[in-house]
């Protein structure tokens, strides 16, 4: 191994490690008590050391969300993979894509929209990477569902399916709101359910 092997993993080391006090951070503190400085100390390294790999925070904020976005489509992806096709893959489908938008990389993401909604350099950097992160989740959901696009209404089913998971993520920070939400997921398995259908029918024919 060579000597650029070794710093390479550490820099990538270093990288993640930022990314995840950043994230952290971000749903403990909000977006104006998360500074390089808070974020360099709860990763364990120097200022400098941040600075060397993000000059900005805006540049540790940007690599934090896209960080986000795809672990959680890489998460939903690995649970799939042992769905059922069919009709029956609505109900775990729709209980894992209601469920995307809960807990603290949920709020960190919250504290940035809601930051970027009056902070337009942020909003700038923002509006873009969320629009990329909100395609990959469709493109995802309709993978997960095995459902067709050119069907007609899919595609409004689909973006139908994340924008009620943020509205459930919202409704669940307050309060625990387990209950209503896993009554809100059967009645939606439900709603997916002849979509999938449609989709196995079509393939079928």
């Amino acid at each position: 191994m060579t000597t650029r092997e070794p710093q390479q993993e550490r820099s990538r080391t270093t990288r993640r490690r930022l990314i995840d006090a950043a994230v952290e951070c971000l749903a403990e503190r909000g977006w104006h008590g998360t500074t390089v400085s808070v974020i360099a100390e709860r990763a364990g390294v120097s200022r400098g050391a941040a600075q060397h790999h993000f000059p900005t925070r805006e540049d540790l904020v940007v690599a934090a969300v896209a960080f986000l976005g795809e672990e959680q489509i890489t998460e939903l992806r690995q649970r799939a993979a042992a769905l059922p096709q069919g009709p029956s893959r609505a109900g775990p489908v729709a209980e894992m894509l209601l469920n995307l938008f809960t807990g603290p990389k949920f709020r960190a993401a919250l504290h940035l929209w809601v930051a970027a909604s009056t902070d337009e350099a942020l909003r700038e950097v923002l509006v873009p990477l969320e629009a990329r992160v909100g395609r990959e989740a469709h493109r995802v959901a309709l993978e997960l569902l095995g459902a067709d696009e050119a069907q007609p209404g899919v595609r409004e089913t689909v973006q139908a399916t994340l924008d009620l998971a943020r509205g459930l993520g919202l409704a669940n920070l307050l309060t625990d709101d387990t209950r209503r939400r896993n009554q809100i997921i059967r009645q939606w398995a439900r709603i997916l359910e002849p979509t999938v259908a449609a989709t196995a029918d079509s393939a079928a024919s």
